[in-house]
């Protein structure tokens, strides 16, 4: 069988536990493929590296678990980047919500993210 066509495009997704609440995201070249046969096949790459589809057969890179939920990339990073914003100490004059306590402070070691964590922007007032 030989190869007739082949186009690759670049999808990133968000991924979060359901079972940890570990949350990430990762960037793929899905290259879209079919054989001299006219069948068609994909094949996703992820840091150049063959990788099965993330979409079919998500696994959580922190527990194992299979419950994954599959999101729009930005997700992770935008609620991890809101998390790093809130101040470690906020001035008791003025109101903010609360920081979950698995925050770290500034200077300790990398967050185990959290589902809650992830959702907790999202929530509404």
């Amino acid at each position: 069988m030989s190869e007739i066509a082949a186009t690759t495009v670049h999808e990133a997704y968000a991924f979060a536990c359901m079972r940890c609440g570990y949350g990430w995201e990762q960037a793929y070249e899905i290259e879209h493929h079919v054989d001299g046969s006219g069948n068609a096949f994909v094949v996703y790459k992820a840091d150049g590296e063959r990788v099965p589809s993330p979409l079919s057969t998500p696994t959580c890179a922190n527990c194992g678990g299979h419950v994954v939920r599959i999101m729009r990339a930005g997700r992770v990073s935008t609620v991890q980047q809101l998390l790093r914003q809130q101040p470690a100490h906020p001035k008791k004059a003025v109101e903010k919500e609360p920081v979950p306590a698995a925050v770290p402070a500034q200077g300790d070691a990398p967050h185990h993210w959290q589902l809650s964590d992830l959702l907790h922007p999202f929530h509404r007032r």
